[in-house]
């Protein structure tokens, strides 16, 4: 039996620079996307800032991420632009991994942050819209591998900071003295300080000093990241170079000028940002449900794209807190053990996106992850199966975003602005979902934190229900729309 037919071959054969160069750029933004949380209580060091001012950071690059996504579009309007964006973003993150062991106080390291979300956002849109219009109907298969690649770079950047960071205090005081603390309560503030701001008042009991000498390592492993990620703009480089569109190449014709098929823009100028999503232009013409399939799709990643970012930032705190009291250590495995399984699910979801319809997927994939979500709170005492509906949630939710994104743009025939929508959407929901949670823990406890991401799935799992009818309808508008048009076009035959 053949992993590919021929036609998926014949495709990724014609396209495979442009593939390994986009699956690329997301192993850079996933590189980008895991370093903070365990650098975090050196950077604080390295800053001697508190507890309070370092966490800024998370918010700085998750802020500028999200615009990053929103603009994103903007840069679509040719290949050259949109490849020059993607050189300059990857080349931006190297080099912010250069100059931030350089950034001595907490603003400065907060703007390199920033830029460092900004290239993230950018990079998220143009390289799925990007694929998409490689692919088109068979562009599922390639997103999931696209989206795998965020967790290889995910895996990388934590294990290449582990070797550099501090076992004990990064910062001695003035008489030579270490702080207090222990390598067991670092490791518990690093697993807890993973995306959120709202514990903070629980952490005053470990004395973390901000004046003394610093003896922190941490730089080493900025500048391995910084030179790890260094081939991916030399990768985007030379893909503009063999499509000739550098200054230096030759003048023969770019090769990517390829014939467009019907209904979508050679150039991809129905690609654009959010905002100009909105202009009058864009807006003419277009039926009802070209409106609401953008919103449900928007809605659908921002709570399944809101329960990643909360359960990863999250079920550390929920673990060591009652009624399960997980020790430290085994609780520190619960985010490695859901970024794996992510990671691993969209391995399997190239394959299965090869062999069963995207509509299919995305059903089994939301259907598992309101089941998990609903055992995990009736099972909410039991140690054994937080780690087992951990790694199945990770399973089922991995495929959601590429899924969600490819089926979306072949809904709307690749035309509009949906990819730049459902991008920022996730981005918006991974950001607030956190700060609700995050709010709710604060007031309520640990339990909520599960019953808001079952309430998140069971919301997310009905609007993907009501998607499914509106892109019958969508579809059905369609057909009559070019039938009547048809028969309009049809010469009366005179008597």
């Amino acid at each position: 039996m053949q992993l590919l037919d021929e036609r998926i071959r014949s495709l990724l054969q014609r396209h495979w620079r442009q593939t390994l160069t986009y699956w690329s750029v997301f192993f850079s933004f996933g590189l980008c996307l895991a370093f903070l949380g365990p650098t975090v209580l050196d950077l604080r060091c390295q800053t001697q800032s508190s507890l309070q001012q370092i966490t800024w950071v998370f918010f700085s690059q998750q802020l500028f991420l999200l615009l990053g996504s929103s603009i994103g579009g903007l840069f679509q309007k040719t290949l050259l632009s949109s490849l020059s964006a993607l050189f300059f973003c990857t080349f931006i993150i190297s080099l912010v991994f250069a100059i931030i062991p350089l950034c001595y106080d907490v603003i400065l390291l907060s703007v390199a942050m920033a830029l460092a979300g900004q290239a993230m956002g950018v990079i998220d849109t143009i390289a799925n819209v990007e694929l998409v219009k490689l692919y088109q109907k068979d562009a599922a298969i390639f997103m999931q591998a696209l989206h795998c690649f965020i967790g290889l770079g995910a895996l990388v950047s934590p294990l290449v900071a582990d070797p550099f960071l501090a076992e004990d205090s990064c910062i001695l005081e003035a008489n030579w003295t270490a702080n207090t603390s222990s390598p067991s309560d670092l490791d518990h503030l690093r697993s807890s300080l993973v995306g959120q701001r709202a514990e903070l008042h629980n952490m005053s009991q470990y004395p973390l000093h901000t004046k003394g000498v610093v003896v922190t390592r941490v730089s080493y492993a900025f500048w391995i990241m910084a030179l790890i990620n260094l081939p991916v703009p030399a990768a985007v480089l030379a893909l503009m170079n063999h499509e000739r569109l550098l200054p230096w190449s030759h003048k023969s014709p770019r090769l990517l000028n390829r014939e467009a098929p019907p209904g979508l823009d050679p150039l991809g100028q129905g690609h654009r940002g959010v905002f100009s999503c909105c202009h009058p232009a864009e807006l003419r013409g277009r039926p009802a449900t070209y409106f609401v399939i953008h919103a449900l799709g928007g809605a659908i990643l921002f709570l399944t794209d809101g329960i990643i970012g909360a359960y990863a930032g999250f079920i550390y705190t929920y673990a060591v807190s009652p009624p399960l009291l997980i020790g430290r250590k085994t609780a520190g495995c619960l985010n490695s053990v859901f970024w794996a399984s992510i990671t691993a699910g969209r391995l399997a979801s190239i394959y299965l996106s090869y062999r069963f319809p995207t509509a299919v997927l995305l059903t089994a994939s939301l259907v598992g992850v309101t089941l998990v979500h609903c055992l995990l709170l009736i099972f909410y005492t039991s140690n054994v199966f937080l780690f087992i509906g951990t790694c199945v949630l990770g399973l089922c939710i991995s495929s959601v975003s590429p899924s969600m994104l490819a089926f979306t743009e072949d809904v709307l025939n690749y035309q509009g602005c949906a990819t730049s929508v459902l991008v920022t959407s996730a981005g918006t929901g991974e950001m607030m979902l956190q700060l609700l949670v995050g709010s709710v823990i604060h007031s309520q406890g640990t339990y909520p934190f599960l019953l808001c991401c079952t309430v998140s799935s069971f919301m997310g799992s009905f609007l993907f229900l009501v998607f499914l009818y509106t892109e019958r309808v969508h579809r059905k508008q369609l057909t009559e729309s070019l039938q009547g048009t048809a028969m309009a076009g049809k010469p009366t035959s005179g008597s």
